[in-house]
C-alpha cells in the first residue's frame, strides 16, 4: 500500500509536469517562429519479488517473474521542428524559412544565437536586426536611401537607390543547421543556443548543397503548435492525474482499514 501511494504521487508529478508543458505551448500558439515541445516519460525502478528467468527447478525456468514498478519520470520535452505555417505580411524585412535551418543571431554579449522567428527591422545604422536590437549575422546594412529592399530564396539582399537603375548588394543571409536540433537549448526570445547534444553549428548558403532551406521574403512563419491536439493532451493529462489521485484515495482506505483491524 505504501508502495502505491508513492508510485501514484510520481504520475501526479509527472502529469503536472506535462499539463505546464501543454500550457507553455498554448501561450505560444501565436509566437513566430515558436517550437512545440512533447513531454516524455519513463518508468521508474521495478522491485523483483520473482526474477524473470530464474530456475523453477533443475530442468526449468520461471517464464515471467513478479516485478512491481515504483511510478514514473519526466525524462525530457523534446523540441519538435516541423515547419509552421507561413503568414503573409509583404513586409519586406519579414523572412520564413522553407526547410532547415536557422538564423544566425549576434546578442549584445557577442555569442552567437539561432532562432526560426524572421521578423526583422532596422536599427539607427541601418542595420538588420531583431526586436531586441540584436543584429542578424552576418551582419547587413541598407543605407537610409535604399529602395525595393530584396531579398532571393538564395538569401542575396539587393536594393536600388533613387536615380540609379542598377540594383547594389548588401550582402548574402546565411544559415544555420544542426545534427540534432532537438538538443538546442531555449533562452527565451525565440532563441536558441547550441550545445554538446546538438552538436556545432553548420553554416551554409539558403538552398545549397548543405541541404538548407530557402528564404521566402514578406512571410512570416508562425507556431507549429497544435492547439486542438493539445487541448487533447490536457484532456488526457487531466484523466491521468485524477487517476492517480483516486490511486493515492485507494490506497489510504486501505492503510485506514489496517489501522482498524485492532480496534
Amino acid at each position: 500500500m505504501i508502495r502505491a501511494l508513492y508510485s501514484a504521487a510520481s504520475g501526479m508529478t509527472a502529469q503536472q509536469l506535462n499539463v505546464d508543458n501543454i500550457a507553455n505551448n498554448l501561450a505560444n500558439a501565436n509566437t513566430a517562429g515558436f517550437k512545440m515541445r512533447r513531454a516524455q516519460f519513463q518508468d521508474l525502478l521495478y522491485q523483483n519479488m520473482i526474477q524473470p528467468g530464474a530456475a523453477a527447478g533443475q530442468q526449468t525456468t520461471i517464464p515471467a517473474g513478479l516485478q512491481l514498478g515504483l511510478g514514473t519520470r519526466a525524462a525530457s520535452n523534446e523540441i519538435i521542428f516541423m515547419q509552421g505555417a507561413f503568414s503573409q505580411t509583404n513586409n519586406p524585412l519579414d523572412f520564413a524559412i522553407q526547410g532547415s535551418g536557422f538564423f544566425q543571431i549576434r546578442q549584445a554579449t557577442g555569442e552567437l544565437a539561432y532562432t526560426r522567428a524572421g521578423q526583422f527591422q532596422l536599427d539607427r545604422n541601418g542595420n538588420v536586426v531583431t526586436a531586441n536590437g540584436d543584429s542578424l549575422e552576418p551582419q547587413i546594412t541598407i543605407p537610409n536611401t535604399a529602395q525595393n529592399v530584396t531579398v532571393a530564396q538564395d538569401g542575396t539582399v539587393s536594393f536600388t537607390v533613387p536615380g540609379q537603375s542598377a540594383a547594389q548588394k548588401a550582402g548574402q543571409i546565411q544559415l544555420a543547421n544542426f545534427q540534432n536540433p532537438g538538443g538546442l537549448n531555449s533562452i527565451g526570445s525565440n532563441l536558441y543556443l547550441p550545445t554538446d547534444a546538438s552538436g556545432d553549428a553548420v553554416i551554409g548558403t539558403p538552398g545549397g548543397s548543405e541541404g538548407l532551406g530557402k528564404i521566402s521574403q514578406g512571410y512570416v512563419e508562425q507556431s507549429n503548435v497544435d492547439v486542438v491536439g493539445e487541448f487533447v493532451n490536457l484532456i488526457q493529462s487531466q484523466r491521468a492525474y485524477e487517476a492517480n489521485s483516486r490511486v493515492v484515495k485507494a490506497a489510504d482506505e486501505m492503510c485506514q482499514q489496517v489501522n482498524q483491524l485492532t480496534q
